[in-house]
């Protein structure tokens, strides 16, 4: 049964038409045995212990355990209770007597676990082949680097060995292998997902990320796995909303032409510049921003506080073990030696300003789309000069956790050489759902297999149904639609996006005078009314509290009636208001009237 698909929807497909877990075990051992590669994994689980844990799930019951049945593998720097934790350090290894915080999730969501998974010891290095073990070939073409540090749960999700696997991402280890190895990788907000039960390797910025075939299936395990943990200072309550479909218009960062690098790579910037050319296809404003002070903030990771933050890790293990450590990795950690208080504290304020710096660039766009990685790497290449390879492999990818920032890995094509392309694509902390909402549209739009399987994407399930929460529809029409001068007042407010729809044809639409900022104003008429385009945000109680006492007359807020029979409270206006105003409902949205005064 190894031709059993294992993205989530189609493994749960096969489960209902009756195929068993022991076949999905099967088919696991058959692909492990094919790849035929003694790099993936450190320590697996055998078949008895993997039937063990699925006898414990009960019926299939994929509404109650929305992950049953499904195999995961974990980077071997996250506790599985009864497996070792190594660290890709032989002499670390310990057996946690319990699981991390986020594989306890996982399983009590049905989830099966395979095995722990290869990385770059210590998780320091984003190339893949700083490990005491057999390197983990990359599984589109074994003469390139896995990328690192969580090698070994990119390709064992490339190759469909599991249908997801837990890597970590400090400096972009999460983001790197997906890149490199055509999946999609998941760096959530830091503090999403605890870090409890993770051996540390810069503890404030440390996550857990998330790798799978699609995006559906990395966002459903996120949202399966976050939770704010007492057992981690450093964990954050984040909201994840249903996946739904992204705001029409988004205005999207992108490093400005002078500032891209590629090292040389053409191939590299050929396939940015289509991928940036299928997001205005999308809908997408591109917006060039200078990336100098986000380079310049990427380099302080492996500068003075957080090379001290990596030794201060496992200084105790280090100081009485020094020779167990990869020559790479011992050079890299045991630099903080000559470092001071000092110069840690140089670090953090240098970070603070270029954070005060570039908090309003970050925030002028929805999202920003930036290369995964400027170029890929021969393995030979590499092993000859293992440290400045490493470095512009985290190019695009060093900064992100230092400004707090959320992230996804997302394949786009291939490029001219036939070689995977991705983007990832990164926004302010919080912003997951709306960074996985654009990933999923890219995704589907490059069309590629899933890893290296062969396997054709799977449909796009409909966006996730409205979450059932206590959170308020509210109906925009004008400078608050996507894309529109005001929807960062929205977004300041933590607003989800909802759906586009019309109203009922009961409405006509003016342009309003005497406004600073250009507004239409929406009325109800007995007769004569038409249908109007109209965007669906979703607010907190106290949120919609305070977006409702910020509104300017002649605007208010009542009931407006949708095309499809529901109704949510939206902009009206008041009849007062309408003086010296002009009737645009022929256009049908204030979005084409706009456009059509912009030509």
């Amino acid at each position: 049964m190894s031709e059993i698909r294992f993205d989530i929807g189609s493994l749960h497909a096969a489960y209902a038409r009756g195929v068993t877990v022991a076949a999905m075990i099967d088919a696991v051992h058959a692909r492990i045995a094919a790849a035929d590669d003694p790099g993936i994994f450190l320590h697996l689980a055998g078949r008895a212990d993997m039937l063990a844990q699925a006898q414990k799930l009960g019926p299939f019951d994929p509404e109650g355990k929305p992950l049953w049945g499904v195999p995961f593998a974990v980077k071997d720097n996250i506790d599985v209770a009864g497996m070792p934790t190594t660290a890709a350090c032989a002499e670390y290894a310990y057996v946690p007597d319990k699981d991390a915080t986020v594989v306890a999730h996982l399983k009590a969501a049905g989830a099966l676990v395979v095995g722990k998974t290869n990385l770059d010891q210590f998780a320091t290095g984003l190339v893949g082949v700083r490990t005491p073990y057999p390197i983990p070939r990359n599984a589109i073409d074994a003469s390139l680097v896995p990328g690192g540090s969580s090698s070994g749960s990119a390709v064992a999700t490339a190759r469909g060995i599991v249908s997801f696997a837990l890597g970590t991402d400090t400096a972009g280890s999460g983001r790197i292998p997906a890149g490199l190895n055509n999946i999609v990788g998941l760096k959530p907000t830091v503090g999403a997902l605890s870090a409890a039960g993770v051996v540390p390797a810069c503890r404030t910025l440390d996550c857990i990320s998330v790798f799978a075939l699609t995006v559906d299936d990395a966002y459903a395990v996120f949202g399966v796995a976050a939770a704010k943990d007492p057992a981690d200072a450093y964990s954050r309550a984040i909201k994840v909303p249903a996946l739904a479909a992204r705001p029409p218009v988004l205005s999207v960062g992108v490093p400005a032409k002078g500032d891209l690098e590629f090292f040389g790579d053409a191939s590299m910037q050929a396939g940015f510049e289509a991928a940036l050319g299928l997001l205005e296809k999308l809908g997408c404003r591109l917006v060039e921003i200078p990336f100098g002070d986000f380079y310049a903030t990427a380099n302080l990771l492996y500068e003075g506080a957080w090379v001290a933050e990596r030794y201060a890790a496992i200084r105790d293990f280090m100081d009485a073990n020094e020779a167990a450590l990869h020559p790479v990795t011992r050079k890299i950690i045991g630099g903080a030696r000559s470092l001071s208080a000092a110069d840690a504290f140089m670090g953090l304020y240098a970070l603070q300003a270029y954070k005060a710096k570039l908090a309003s660039v970050i925030a002028s766009v929805d999202l920003f789309c930036v290369p995964t990685a400027p170029t890929h790497y021969a393995l030979e290449a590499v092993l000859a000069d293992p440290i400045a390879t490493n470095s512009r492999l985290g190019t695009y990818t060093n900064f992100v956790n230092l400004l707090d920032m959320c992230g996804i890995a997302v394949p786009t094509g291939k490029r001219d050489d036939g070689l995977p392309m991705s983007v990832t694509l990164l926004a302010m902390a919080g912003r997951d759902w709306l960074t996985a909402a654009l990933a999923r549209d890219i995704h589907a739009a490059g069309g590629l297999p899933l890893g290296s399987t062969g396997w054709a994407q799977p449909g796009c399930s409909p966006p996730g149904e409205r979450a059932r929460d206590e959170m308020i529809d509210l109906v925009v029409v004008g400078a608050h639609l996507s894309g529109m001068p005001l929807n960062g007042q929205l977004s300041q407010l933590g607003a989800l996006f909802s759906r586009a729809a019309r109203t009922s044809a009961a409405y006509r639409l003016y342009a309003l005078a005497g406004q600073s900022v250009p507004k239409p104003g929406l009325i109800r008429v007995a007769e004569g009314g038409e249908a109007v385009e109209v965007e669906v945000w979703r607010l907190a109680a106290d949120a919609f509290g305070r977006f409702v006492a910020a509104i300017p007359p002649p605007l208010g807020i009542g009931t407006i009636e949708l095309e499809d029979g529901s109704s949510a409270k939206g902009f009206l206006v008041e009849t007062a208001g309408l003086s010296g105003a002009s009737d645009i409902s022929s256009f049908g949205g204030w979005r084409r009237f706009v456009d059509h005064n912009a030509v």
